[in-house]
């Protein structure tokens, strides 16, 4: 969640009605961020904190030493069921809440590797098994991993390793039998049998690799541009008193190309559905399924082994470097305070970790200049070679360069009129203070306030402590030190800022089970950052471009042709082929506080029907589309045929849960069933829905799955054209959604052994997919995997003629 949890937001507003009608005016028409800040703090209450802090327990972010054998166990049960996957989530819980060198460590990794094993992942289960080494793994329990670290090796094509681990353990047995010969004679005979495919796995290695290096160096910039770090060449810079800063294309840009590649300057993992747990559950630890669980808390990167932090239970890292870099950067901070920020939310999360990495080389510094800016108006921050040691206060409208004077740059720009992915650049993103109502503004500043004190508590805390706490007392002391309310106000801005200029980070997901032979996947958010070169990109519902990201790396391409002066425009969100204008409008005013002008909106603004064709109903007489507002009459002037909306909206949600049900009978196995329902449903869409209202289209991509499940590909094929064309009449033919679509329809025809028109659908996914995410992505690698299996099948023998 971005903002509190509900609780601390119902309990700041009913504090707010209850302030004296004065004290309000004054928040309300404060000025500048520092001004709201200091009105705000000055009214936190010991018992607003301990109110706060009673929300922050729920979250049980702690080390618990009764957890290990909890979780341990509850995986052992996965395990057998052979539920490996939810064995290694269970396992990784288990580590989570062990302390370092300790049995349960040592154990709850080799546990992990096991299961690790036998989803293949064979490289993970070796570092698990070092790591259960490290932490003090039992020796009579040693044989067992190490024949599992052979087999490994072994899979591998690492065959010296694996002989070696093999003859190491045969001595240590010799010396101390404690395990049967016929155990290593089978692992012998397994050793036989693998080695005659080793090179070509070893082959296949090579080939991957080479083919994964080529992917990530077509991600960098071909010539990045001399204004804008982590820009292209083909972009310019410029501002404008009504739309403010915005990228221009400063040639011809084609389809496809690459325009930013932009590392994150902050990012926070979205810790997704994750309400606090309360006493009087069936058990006080959490078995739940989160994000976090499955991806690296500072790099994002995607791990079935994540390595926990020492301090807490919730932080998670892909590696020890990751572990020991958010450590060093900011995690020594933020560990003891994990509670308070799942309960203060994200957006709160990322104000403090901005400010932790603006203060990172020269914490005293930049708080003086900060005071020095903040306490007269919220301008900008002038920059220079070394933005962390040499910030300074800048009021006017000039500076002086060699001597001279100079006009101010554009905002964000360093006095060379360089635009740079710093903290500056983060710093000049507008609050819009002016736009924010009283009663968030508030919310915003009791939070950063109660935060401030907790953080003043831990550096008090941290000071008094013994030698163990020598890391947290360097970060922290000097860090926090007496000017903390200075790190309030910076904050405050922050918070403030995200509203408006927070980056959703997001990665496709495949929906359904791994053994589903057509995948099916979707867009779910991540994390959440801040993006100083992204951002200056305006809206538009019809955008010119298409992002996407590896990890906190964000990659923005053309997704059409862009003509020289043509201005590069990025959707917020609300897309023209998701929503209606008057919905778009709404969201956009209410959450960026600007009316979009967009040609996508005003040509719906003026545009006849009621809506768009794929929220359309239709006239079951004559199949024309229905038009009105409460009443809807047939479109045909030779047809009478009126109903109300209430009667149509009805309708079509008995007949979404009628699809909610078919669904739930193809998740359970029973096909059949479930296809005599969505025909069914698809005869009821058919007499009021148009051809391409999405869940006309919904209802043929379902119908496409449960036959492809049969193994009834020519339907299967069939149903699924049937749906593509809807998702090209919302989305578009170049659309990321008809890229998806394609490639469901290659895994149709691949499987179904259909040659050519595999091929066909192939050439036409990959041209879509690369204009979107480049030849790294997922779905294009294994596209290029189909098509080279299905280019080197025999050629089809001719009978002779009759």
């Amino acid at each position: 969640m971005d903002l509190p949890v509900d609780e601390w937001k119902s309990y700041v507003l009913q504090k707010w009605s209850l302030l004296p009608m004065s004290t309000q005016v004054t928040i309300s028409t404060a000025e500048t961020v520092r001004d709201i800040f200091l009105h705000s703090s000055s009214l936190l209450q010991p018992e607003d904190e301990m109110f706060l802090k009673r929300l922050s327990r729920g979250y049980l972010v702690g080390k618990d030493p009764n957890a290990p054998l909890f979780y341990r166990e509850e995986g052992n049960k996965k395990f057998q069921e052979k539920d490996y996957m939810g064995a290694t989530v269970l396992y990784s819980k288990g580590v989570s809440h062990s302390r370092p060198h300790t049995e349960d460590t040592s154990l709850c990794y080799a546990n992990r590797s096991a299961a690790l094993f036998h989803l293949g992942q064979h490289e993970t289960c070796l570092k698990d098994i070092v790591r259960a080494q490290m932490h003090g793994y039992p020796e009579r329990l040693q044989p067992k991993m190490m024949l599992r670290k052979a087999e490994c090796l072994v899979l591998l094509g690492r065959l010296q390793e694996a002989s070696q681990t093999i003859s190491d353990l045969e001595s240590n047995f010799t010396a101390k039998p404690t395990l049967a010969a016929s155990q290593f004679q089978i692992l012998q005979r397994t050793l036989c049998r693998l080695k005659m495919k080793v090179q070509e796995k070893e082959n296949l290695t090579e080939t991957i690799s080479a083919a994964l290096t080529k992917a990530f160096a077509d991600m960098d910039l071909r010539e990045e541009n001399e204004q804008i770090s982590s820009a292209s060449s083909s972009v310019s810079l410029c501002t404008d008193p009504l739309k403010g800063r915005y990228l221009i294309a400063t040639k011809g840009i084609l389809p496809g190309e690459l325009l930013v590649k932009e590392d994150a300057f902050v990012s926070v993992l979205n810790p997704g559905e994750m309400p606090p747990l309360h006493h009087g559950l069936e058990s006080k630890w959490d078995t739940r399924v989160t994000n976090g669980d499955f991806y690296c808390h500072r790099c994002l990167k995607h791990t079935l082994a994540p390595v926990p932090c020492d301090g807490c239970s919730y932080a998670k890292y892909c590696s020890q470097e990751c572990m020991q870099q958010a450590w060093d950067l900011y995690h020594s901070i933020e560990c003891s305070l994990g509670g308070l920020l799942l309960t203060l939310g994200v957006f709160c999360h990322i104000a403090l970790r901005s400010t932790l990495l603006a203060r990172f080389e020269d914490a005293g510094k930049v708080i003086r200049n900060l005071c020095g800016e903040i306490s007269n108006k919220d301008t900008s921050l002038p920059e220079s070679k070394n933005l962390v040691q040499t910030l300074s206060c800048d009021l006017g409208g000039e500076r002086e360069k060699n001597g001279k004077t100079v006009e101010n740059p554009i905002p964000g720009c360093d006095i060379n009129g360089k635009y740079e992915s710093n903290y500056y650049a983060v710093f000049n993103l507008l609050p819009h203070t002016e736009n924010h109502s009283p009663e968030h503004k508030f919310l915003c500043a009791l939070s950063v306030s109660a935060l401030c004190r907790q953080l003043e508590a831990a550096s008090s805390q941290a000071l008094t402590t013994g030698p163990t706490s020598s890391k947290l007392k360097a970060a922290v002391a000097p860090a926090l030190g007496p000017e903390l309310t200075l790190w309030g106000v910076a904050m405050l801005r922050h918070m403030l800022q995200l509203q408006c200029n927070a980056q959703a980070i997001t990665t496709i997901q495949q929906t359904g089970s791994k053994e589903d032979i057509i995948t099916d996947c979707r867009q779910v958010r991540l994390a959440t950052g801040l993006f100083p070169v992204v951002s200056l990109l305006n809206h538009s519902c019809s955008p010119n471009t298409s992002v996407s990201f590896v990890g906190t790396v964000a990659t923005i391409r053309a997704s059409q042709q862009i003509r020289k002066g043509q201005e590069i425009l990025h959707c917020y969100g609300p897309h023209e082929s998701r929503m209606g204008v008057a919905e778009r409008q709404r969201k956009l005013r209410s959450q960026y506080f600007f009316d979009c002008t967009c040609p996508a909106c005003q040509h719906e603004k003026h545009r006849a029907t009621a809506g768009p064709r794929w929220e359309a109903f239709c006239c079951h007489s004559c199949r024309a589309l229905m038009q009105g507002d409460d009443v809807l009459s047939c479109g045909n002037t030779s047809c009478t045929e009126s109903v109300s909306r209430d009667h149509l909206v009805s309708r079509l949600r008995d007949l979404q849960q009628q699809v909610g049900m078919a669904r739930k009978l193809l998740r359970n196995g029973k096909l059949e069933q479930a296809i005599q329902l969505l025909l069914g449903c698809q005869q009821d869409a058919e007499s009021f829905l148009s051809a391409e209202h999405s869940v006309v289209g919904e209802i043929e991509d379902d119908l496409a799955q449960a036959y492809a499940a049969l193994g009834d590909w020519q339907k299967s094929a069939t149903y699924l054209q049937k749906s593509l064309q809807v998702v090209k009449v919302r989305h578009g033919p170049s659309s990321v959604e008809m890229g998806h679509e394609l490639f469901k329809l290659a895994q149709i025809f691949f499987n179904g052994f259909a040659v050519p028109e595999a091929l066909n659908t192939i050439r036409k996914a990959e041209k879509v997919l690369l204009v979107h995410y480049g030849p790294w992505n997922d779905e294009i690698q294994e596209l290029q995997k189909m098509k080279s299996c299905l280019l080197d099948l025999p050629p089809v023998p001719v009978g002779p003629s009759v």
